[in-house]
């Protein structure tokens, strides 16, 4: 369940946020309600909510001010809810990175459509941060294990030779040929080995070696997509956000 803090000084607005609404169903749960921004960032250090829903104009300290402590202490997404409509406060809140902008009243099937494009944002970025940890820590995104037997010395191969070859035009078609075995062996063969097809094996792993030329920072996008093995750019990028959760020219920023 993703966890929810929220900042309203009004307690009618608060309280029907956190009680009236269906929160459960979203995959939340309500974890703490601050009525000030100064009690906002205490409940922030002390709770580190996944989501900040803040009012802007509170008492103490506003609904940005809040946002930009807590984000010093803590890592969430912030959507901001407000009746003033002045466009500097909107300015503020995108220098934020806050998520949405919500006017009030605010509508109820509005916020949920913006809690669910948060925490799809969320398991995006969860996504990459895991692909980033395991190529920095020189794994696979997806290890593959195989059982030992003799039946097996293909899809071994198979394995090893993409793994050399990954930049250049590869198939399951062009390895049975060299072989001297059907493709539909030698696909059926990897797919009971490894538990899935050749082409996301071959898709993943590019990928995984696309995210560490993107770190360098010392290639285009275009250019990465070229390395890679991917011939079509559109492929490469719908390839890459498929398994990242993130498109690459998304990534780089």
């Amino acid at each position: 369940m993703y966890r929810v803090l929220i900042a309203e000084d009004e307690d009618i607005i608060r309280k029907g946020i956190a009680y009236t609404m269906d929160w459960v169903s979203m995959g939340c749960t309500i974890i703490g309600e601050a009525a000030n921004g100064q009690e906002g960032v205490q409940k922030i250090e002390e709770l580190q909510p996944d989501i900040v829903l803040a009012d802007i104009m509170m008492p103490v300290m506003d609904g940005i001010e809040m946002i930009r402590r807590g984000q010093e202490i803590a890592d969430f997404k912030a959507i901001i809810m407000t009746s003033y409509g002045e466009f500097e406060y909107a300015k503020k809140a995108i220098e934020l990175g806050v998520s949405a902008y919500l006017m009030k009243p605010v509508d109820e099937e509005e916020l949920k459509a913006n809690i669910k494009k948060v925490i799809d944002d969320i398991e995006r970025s969860n996504q990459l941060k895991q692909l980033e940890s395991r190529k920095r820590d020189g794994g696979e995104v997806d290890p593959i294990f195989i059982k030992s037997d003799k039946e097996n010395d293909y899809v071994k191969q198979v394995i090893d030779r993409t793994k050399e070859h990954y930049s250049e035009k590869i198939s399951i078609e062009g390895f049975a040929e060299e072989f001297g075995v059907s493709a539909s062996y030698l696909s059926r063969k990897f797919k009971e080995a490894t538990g899935q097809k050749y082409l996301d094996f071959l898709n993943k792993y590019r990928v995984q070696q696309a995210v560490g030329l993107l770190e360098t920072g010392k290639y285009k996008v275009y250019e990465v997509s070229d390395m890679t093995g991917f011939s079509d750019y559109k492929y490469f990028s719908t390839v890459f956000k498929k398994y990242s959760g993130s498109s690459p020219s998304d990534f780089v920023k």
